[in-house]
């Protein structure tokens, strides 16, 4: 009897559990619960129904149910609120409309919610895409230029001949080829310097004086050759440029081989180093890592350079196809439209100024055309292509100078290697020598307009200072242009500055001025 009652009681008491955990299940169920739910309630019911009929266990599990439940339900809140104050006025636009069709279109309904900007307005401007006015754009440049070979054809027939390319008259410039596979020797001769200073068989001064002597004979040597030879201005151009660019090469083989072994003397002095330098191979003169440099399209000397696993030889192939055909695209801009402006045009100072200024703009356009292939086939294309075959790391040869906004900034994103091999050779050590920076500043753009007017005046047989004065004049239309960009807040002002300055009038006027030079020279030599 007693055994039967107890009996009872515990049925009763399960029966009592498994109803209180119907109606907890039943609230779970009606307040958002899912499957997960329902199966964490069948777990829990067997884990009540095998604890007997203890209260507090009841209370706790409940409890904790609860609590699961009130965090799903905060979390899926949270998960329906919009981002920001534009994204729930369009969830509130769609739930109005959801409502009911016989509400959505009235005429009653607001039509104006916010406060809105023109796509076009200065705040709104640089946050679109113009992707279509840039279609539009490219669309308007074919159909003019389109009209303008036609035009030209018809009025100047077919000028083109292969000349251009080859002649007997380059013939004659086999010295500059012969001066030019000589300039390899500078570097050699440079290289022999630090190995005898690796060896401790030259003091520092000595050192200084024979890499003075190496630079000043690699760049005065070509200068000579050209100034006694009849070469045309296209092989003039091309050995120089090559001199300046070895001569950038030796100043900074020369500068940090002298900063690595005052490295390495306090290394074995015992002095403590920062340690943002990297002293694995404190000074170490290594033919190979010369080598690598000089054919490497970079103007910063340092032993080793970040390399990349293999050549692509089909992209390689792509980018030279290229090359020859923005090639051919400059030498035809050249010949068929440039060469018979400046033909029939006046010295730009000694004419009519108003003719001049008009021959100017008749020569801007496509001037900046060739100005433009010239960037593409050079900084581009040519400069991958020889950091691919030597598997050269580091392609960064220009930024988008195309968006500066003062000439300052032109010039620090147009010509990476030149800017930083300025900067690290130039700029900086001026800085350390207790100069102020618009000294420096100075300093670079007067290196700069002399290897110009090297580069030009050389081949041209003509000194006139042109470009030079041109380089020279950056400082003060910086000076306008930085001014001009904090004074206005605007990024277009400075930027259309540039443009106007440096390629619609800057450039034209100099090879106005150059041509007719370099014809009063013929002239005066026949």
């Amino acid at each position: 009897m007693a055994i039967s009652d107890v009996h009872e009681t515990s049925v009763a008491g399960d029966g009592a559990n498994h109803s209180s955990l119907r109606q907890r299940h039943s609230r779970v169920a009606s307040s958002g619960g899912n499957m997960f739910d329902e199966a964490e309630a069948s777990a829990e019911a067997v884990m009540i129904a095998s604890s007997g009929s203890d209260d507090s266990l009841n209370e706790k599990i409940g409890a904790a149910r609860e609590e699961k439940v009130k965090e799903r339900q905060k979390q899926k809140e949270e998960d329906r609120k919009p981002p920001d104050h534009a994204s729930r006025n369009e969830v509130q636009d769609g739930e109005r409309a959801a409502a009911g069709d016989n509400f959505t279109y009235r005429a009653s309904v607001p039509v104006h919610r916010r406060i809105k900007d023109s796509p076009l307005s200065s705040r709104n401007i640089f946050k679109q895409s113009h992707a279509g006015l840039f279609n539009l754009c490219v669309v308007v440049l074919i159909a003019v230029n389109s009209r303008l070979i036609i035009e030209n054809i018809m009025k100047y027939g077919w000028l083109i001949n292969s000349g251009f390319w080859f002649s007997s008259k380059s013939l004659r410039d086999w010295p500059l080829l012969m001066c030019c596979i000589s300039l390899n020797l500078f570097p050699l001769a440079a290289f022999m310097v630090e190995k005898l200073a690796q060896k401790k068989r030259i003091s520092e001064p000595v050192i200084f004086l024979l890499h003075t002597i190496i630079m000043t004979g690699e760049i005065l040597f070509p200068v000579l050759v050209i100034l006694s030879c009849d070469s045309t201005f296209l092989s003039g151009l091309t050995l120089m440029m090559v001199a300046c660019i070895i001569w950038l090469k030796l100043v900074s083989y020369a500068h940090t081989s002298h900063d690595l072994r005052s490295l390495s003397l306090s290394i074995e002095k015992g002095e403590t180093l920062p340690n943002n330098l990297n002293m694995e191979h404190p000074y170490r003169v290594s033919f190979r890592s010369m080598a690598y440099f000089m054919v490497a399209p970079t103007l910063c000397y340092q032993p080793s350079y970040p390399r990349t696993p293999s050549v692509r030889k089909g992209w390689v192939f792509r980018q030279l196809i290229k090359l020859v055909i923005f090639t051919g695209l400059m030498g035809f801009i050249i010949e068929q439209y440039m060469h018979p402006i400046v033909q029939n045009s006046q010295h730009p100072f000694k004419g009519n100024l108003l003719y001049g200024f008009e021959r100017t703009l008749k020569l801007s356009v496509p001037n900046v055309y060739v100005w433009l292939c010239m960037f593409y086939c050079f900084f581009h294309l040519w400069l991958n292509i020889l950091a691919e075959l030597v598997q050269f790391g580091d392609r960064e040869f220009y930024k988008d100078w195309w968006n500066a906004k003062t000439v300052d900034e032109y010039w620090r994103n147009w010509n990476m290697p030149v800017h930083k091999w300025m900067v690290r050779h130039i700029y900086f050590p001026c800085i350390r020598h207790g100069m102020s920076k618009n000294a420096a500043v100075l300093i670079a753009f007067l290196i700069s307009a002399v290897f110009h007017e090297l580069c030009i005046a050389v081949p041209c047989h003509k000194f006139k200072l042109w470009a030079f004065i041109g380089i020279m004049f950056q400082v003060p239309l910086s000076i306008v242009t930085n001014f001009l960009h904090e004074k206005c807040k605007s990024s277009m002002v400075g930027n259309m500055v540039f443009w106007f300055t440096f390629c619609i009038l800057g450039q034209p006027m100099c090879v106005l001025l150059y041509y007719h030079d370099w014809m009063n020279r013929h002239r005066e030599h026949n």
